[in-house]
């Protein structure tokens, strides 16, 4: 009887583990359609832009040469900065060190924040809106689209900062950081095509 609920036990844990490997496996690949779908979306604009750009003889809207570049350049610099900042706050937690983790998580926050202050500020002081021809319409529409995408990452660090508070919640693995940290990496790399479709190709 005991040997045959200790086969029993071993049997179950098997069973659980397999369940468990199959878990993280479905919401590995689920994450990496998600992003691919992402890309796409993304591509399509990036397409887009380029063929009206090519295409469009009066391309900036009436008054409207070009754009300043100084200031998207330091919120791009920051944006970047902070893909190295998440790396690290990633590096902590494998370590198992949670007072680091939240420190650089929180840096990382508050990076992707100033992004999002700096393209506000932007936006407030540009000669264009939305409507004001194909360039203004897409302009809008990227960097928009993109700052949506910023937002969501920076509610789901939050989100990662807050279950680290949770004891023991990371002790059992901790795919949702780094499908956090996966996100924000692509968000970056997303940002550095369209800065430099939409501010270096004037």
């Amino acid at each position: 009887m005991t040997v045959e609920r200790a086969i029993s036990q071993d049997t179950e844990a098997t069973v659980r583990q397999h369940q468990e490997h199959d878990e993280a496996g479905n919401s590995k690949f689920g994450f990496i359609v998600f992003l691919l779908s992402e890309s796409v979306i993304f591509l399509s604009f990036f397409v887009g832009y380029t063929i009206f750009k090519t295409t469009t003889a009066d391309w900036y809207p009436e008054g409207v040469t070009g754009l300043e570049t100084k200031e998207p350049l330091i919120n791009t610099i920051v944006l970047i900065s902070s893909s190295f900042v998440i790396y690290v706050a990633e590096r902590y937690l494998h370590d198992k060190k949670l007072w680091g983790f939240r420190i650089f998580l929180l840096a990382t926050m508050a990076m992707g924040g100033y992004f999002l202050f700096g393209q506000t500020v932007e936006w407030s002081g540009l000669p264009f809106k939305f409507q004001d021809g194909l360039f203004g319409g897409m302009f809008y529409l990227l960097t928009g689209f993109h700052g949506l995408h910023v937002l969501t990452g920076i509610l789901l660090q939050g989100l990662m900062l807050g279950r680290s508070l949770i004891p023991n919640n990371y002790d059992n693995g901790y795919f949702g950081v780094e499908a956090t940290s996966l996100f924000w990496h692509f968000v970056d790399v997303i940002w550095i095509v369209l800065y430099t479709l939409i501010y270096v190709w004037q």
